[in-house]
């Protein structure tokens, strides 16, 4: 596992093997035009990332991600190094919105260049102008383990 993905994962407070399947409780309190919101920021995202635009890429992230990797640059090259399935995806579907120990979190379904399929756990934040952002991301497999 990559330095800054350690790095990321550890901020989170999350660590490889996390049984995400049995912590998560459905996010009935969010509404259908937050929940909208949320997927825009991630699909924005996701297409920021296919046409290489790490500025927008970036701008999507939480300030806590904004300040852990502190330019669009540095954190492109830990997306493009650790997040391949989400970098490149060959497929998307959004599941269900989620709350894993109480983060909001969105799960995204993806299938990576590799041909294999992921589930990425986008944890969202709402900001104080009511936006939503991506405080962190994590794969995780189909056996619900995080990689």
């Amino acid at each position: 596992m990559a330095k800054g993905l350690r790095v990321w994962l550890l901020v989170l407070g999350l660590w490889p093997g996390l049984a995400w399947s049995q912590a998560r409780q459905p996010a009935d309190d969010i509404g259908a035009a937050d929940r909208g919101a949320i997927r825009a920021v991630i699909a924005e995202q996701m297409a920021a990332f296919k046409r290489d635009d790490g500025t927008a890429a970036f701008g999507f992230a939480a300030p806590n991600i904004q300040t852990m990797f502190g330019t669009p640059e540095r954190f492109m090259a830990m997306v493009r190094d650790g997040y391949p399935a989400v970098y490149r995806p060959s497929d998307v579907s959004f599941g269900d919105l989620v709350r894993l120990d109480g983060q909001l979190t969105q799960l995204v379904h993806v299938v990576g260049p590799d041909g294999l399929p992921r589930t990425a756990l986008y944890f969202m934040e709402r900001q104080p102008d009511g936006n939503w952002r991506i405080s962190g991301c994590v794969l995780a497999t189909g056996q619900g383990t995080t990689t």
